[in-house]
């Protein structure tokens, strides 16, 4: 399918209540292709009415959801999974052009968001409770979790697809209905994924999307509706803070998933090709634009300037440029303000004494590409060793031993992901413990599996996403004391 068809099939106005309409103000919202800056679509621009009648129709579906059997909600999550299995080509494709990433990853990230569908499809006939006698005998105690209720989800931009498959399967699962708010520069994907979700049969209502310009305004009203129950949000740390600040006149229920600041950790006793081929993943996934993305190389002094030599040689050797190309390994950045950030960034830790190895500059003509960076011998204290990059930029400082190490890694208000390479299980097993952070890999550079509890500590955020605590954000526990 060409991008034409891609882009003349998706829809482009407001999900409420199961159908499709325009802003009540006729606003609109263009979508950039970041490889161009070209115009892909105009979507509509929900008004704070607009969402009002997003949350009216959520609150309206939200008993008749809860009530619906665990079995019925299972399937209807394996058919969006195998419905979005099916038109991977075409939601990749959709992702690459509105977002950049190339094809390869962006049918990378179909997988992983898919996977989400089936794995709460699995746990939705596996909530449970618990049945006991209180200690004197005189009472029978019943635990039950149920449905939160009405979700507002804000969804970011880099994962178009992944990090709302993530939030809206144990939703679903769970029996709660909800409101998503997708990035605006990457709305397209969403509308798209709202799409599949009725065509498997999903209850009008019980998902609506509502893409907007104006999201202070549509949001702040929705946090503060006493029908709302539950606020999930991915995104940088700052934004996170005002939502929950927001939020904390009505304690609403709430999670966080924040910016992080990931060191990678090389031993002297890792095997180096691994550790390599390991800083390529946590590195370069998406351009380096996540927030589990390697942002600190942390390598000890004996293997320091090898790891250097072979990591700038990989870097050096990707191919830049749009992601439909064929052998394309690294896309545009999201927009020029990005690229700024990164270029200053880099320029910083240069001014600093920092030698940049290979890249280290941004590309000319169309688009917002920026070369696949190594830098050595940045100091510790570099903006870009404190801030989260968000960009294929790779800065490295040498460490002497474990002790510097675990310093240098924990150094930082953030705790979301970290990486360490050594053969030595007893370091694993000591450095895995001492790390603060809220997930760890060990010899790989990916952590991310739907199977497991993605989340962080610290200015990370809070709430995990994922596994079989990813369902428990979605529900409340309710005791029962029966009287014998």
């Amino acid at each position: 399918m060409s991008e034409h068809e891609i882009l003349a099939r998706v829809p482009t106005g407001l999900f409420i209540g199961g159908g499709w309409r325009a802003a009540e103000d006729a606003a609109s919202l263009d979508v950039e292709d970041p490889a161009t800056g070209a115009v892909l679509a105009s979507v509509a621009s929900a008004t704070p009415g607009d969402g009002r009648r997003a949350l009216d129709a959520a609150v309206a579906a939200q008993a008749g959801w809860a009530a619906t059997a665990p079995r019925a909600r299972a399937e209807l999550l394996r058919t969006a999974f195998e419905l979005l299995t099916a038109r991977t080509e075409e939601f990749a494709l959709l992702m690459t052009l509105e977002m950049g990433k190339p094809l390869a990853q962006a049918r990378g990230e179909v997988a992983y968001g898919a996977e989400f569908l089936r794995w709460f499809s699995e746990e939705a006939v596996r909530v449970d409770g618990r049945w006991a006698t209180s200690p004197d005998g005189a009472t029978r105690l019943l635990t039950m979790r149920q449905p939160v209720g009405p979700v507002l989800m804000i969804t970011p931009w880099n994962f178009p697809l992944a990090m709302g498959t993530r939030k809206i399967g144990p939703a679903v699962a769970a029996g709660c209905t909800m409101v998503v708010k997708p990035a605006s520069q990457t709305p397209l994907t969403m509308l798209a994924l709202a799409g599949l979700f009725a065509e498997a049969g999903l209850p009008p209502g019980v998902l609506n999307v509502v893409p907007t310009a104006r999201t202070a305004a549509v949001m702040a009203p929705l946090v503060g509706d006493p029908r709302l129950r539950k606020l999930t949000f991915t995104g940088s740390t700052p934004i996170g803070k005002h939502l929950v600040r927001q939020s904390a006149d009505r304690l609403l229920r709430v999670s966080m998933e924040l910016g992080g600041n990931a060191p990678f950790v090389v031993f002297a006793d890792a095997d180096l090709d691994a550790a390599v081929e390991g800083a390529m993943l946590a590195k370069m996934r998406n351009m380096g634009e996540a927030c589990t993305a390697a942002n600190r190389f942390l390598v000890q002094e004996p293997v320091a300037e090898e790891f250097v030599a072979r990591f700038a040689a990989r870097m050096a050797a990707e191919r830049v440029g749009r992601g439909t190309q064929d052998g394309v390994t690294v896309g545009p950045l999201i927009d020029a303000t990005q690229r700024g950030k990164v270029a200053q960034l880099v320029a910083d830790a240069v001014a600093g004494g920092a030698e940049v190895v290979t890249g280290g500059s941004a590309l000319g003509g169309a688009g917002y590409f920026y070369e696949p960076t190594v830098l050595a011998g940045v100091r510790p204290d570099a903006a870009l060793m404190r801030e989260e990059i968000f960009g294929p930029v790779a800065p490295v400082t040498a460490f002497a031993d474990e002790e510097e190490a675990l310093r240098l890694a924990n150094d930082t208000e953030y705790g979301l992901a970290a990486y360490i390479f050594t053969r030595d299980l007893a370091r694993t097993v000591r450095v895995s413990e001492a790390l603060e952070f809220g997930m760890v890999g060990v010899n790989q550079g990916i952590v991310s599996n739907p199977a497991a509890p993605f989340g962080g500590v610290k200015q990370s955020g809070f709430g995990r996403e994922g596994g079989p605590e990813g369902i428990d954000e979605y529900l409340s526990v309710k005791y029962v004391g029966i009287a014998l």
